[in-house]
């Protein structure tokens, strides 16, 4: 699958509205075909896992990013279905607590880092302080910051840290890759009734969904900045169409699995030492009383 245009070029400036629709699928893929290829590429994935854990040198860092509803959940859910819990954690952040608040605002992602050999998922991320935080921009009060920090210089200077943390990561071996799941205004209001139609959905619902739902534009404003300042070449963005769920579940499988190909990733060669040792206990459980 070619991810051309799903990706945002570093350097450029895009349009959410004008580069990329929200209901975009492939013509050669249709949903059954789609459903196939996810069983495929979550075996794949679970055998690229194994190896990536046993070779310890990576970490995989999956950060996603939505409006409510978009399917952020299920993604994790579908995707990641295969994998070996072992090696895979996944942390969702909402409203920072009194203690996160009293640290810089990358403090509590920073702790939560996948270590060597594991696959961290950020369901929400350090992102958060350049949207909601600047579609509310009242949440800066609350950070206590000093007032040299103040003002519209303040997200310029956050789009510079989270650069500079993410390219310190990637040098260090952390792989990160970041999905915006792109659901569109209807869709997203199909969803919110139905999590108040269906009683089994209700638990999903808050009524805070459809007051933030007010500042879709703001939003919308602020993750064209994000993505501007902030898809490099060594952690581009990735827009994927979220109005089908099938066909994001595709989408963000395929491109998982293609980067973790990329690194060529191999098991650890094993010495003559451990070798004569594998063969000393294969030995030694041979001669056993049966």
């Amino acid at each position: 699958m070619n991810h051309d245009a799903f990706i945002v070029p570093p350097g450029s400036k895009i349009s959410l509205k004008k580069n990329y629709d929200p209901a975009y699928k492939t013509d050669f893929y249709q949903k059954a075909d789609a459903l196939t290829k996810l069983k495929s590429d979550i075996e794949r994935l679970a055998n690229y896992q194994n190896i990536l854990y046993a070779q310890n040198t990576y970490a995989l860092l999956i950060i996603f990013q939505a409006m409510d509803a978009a399917g952020k959940d299920s993604t994790i859910k579908h995707v990641m279905s295969g994998v070996n819990p072992q090696g895979f954690q996944v942390f969702s952040f909402k409203g920072p607590s009194t203690e996160e608040l009293d640290h810089d605002y990358l403090w509590r992602t920073t702790k939560a880092l996948p270590e060597r050999g594991r696959i961290g998922i950020f369901n929400r991320s350090y992102y958060e302080e350049t949207l909601v935080v600047r579609v509310h921009p009242e949440m800066l009060k609350k950070q206590q910051l000093p007032k040299f920090s103040e003002g519209n210089q303040i997200w310029k200077q956050r789009f510079q840290e989270i650069n500079n943390l993410e390219k310190y990561l990637v040098d260090n071996g952390v792989i990160i890759l970041k999905f915006f799941l792109n659901v569109s205004k209807s869709e997203q209001k199909k969803r919110f009734l139905e999590r108040i139609e269906l009683p089994e959905k209700n638990w999903k619902f808050s009524a805070n969904d459809v007051r933030e739902r007010a500042f879709w534009n703001d939003y919308m404003d602020a993750y064209e900045e994000v993505f501007n300042h902030t898809s490099t070449k060594w952690a581009p963005w990735y827009i994927i169409p979220g109005d089908r769920k099938w066909f994001t579940r595709l989408v963000v499988a395929d491109i998982i699995c293609t980067k973790l190909e990329e690194l060529n990733l191999k098991y650890p060669t094993v010495t003559e030492e451990h070798k004569q040792q594998l063969l000393e206990a294969k030995r030694i459980l041979e001669q056993e009383d049966p």
